[in-house]
């Protein structure tokens, strides 16, 4: 008697298995790769004192300007 479930798993049918968990790991890891990477590049998010001392080194701002903006944002 010939059976369609022994010819799956004991035919060739065990390399398409083994084909598909190889690319569902190589995948995984491919995609945890490239999240862990890119996280390595994300850059703090600057908050207005970081921009305010910017402007201030660039020399946008002259000194009273600038202890002007530093007090009107620690009132905040």
């Amino acid at each position: 008697m010939h059976n369609d479930m022994n010819t799956w798993f004991f035919g060739w049918g065990w390399v398409l298995w083994l084909g598909f968990i190889f690319l569902l790991f190589s995948g995984l890891g491919n995609w945890g790769y490239s999240y862990s990477a890119h996280r390595k590049y994300d850059l703090p998010k600057k908050g207005a004192r970081d921009i305010l001392d910017e402007r201030y080194a660039r020399g946008e701002l002259d000194r009273d300007q600038y202890h002007q903006l530093k007090a009107d944002i620690t009132q905040i």
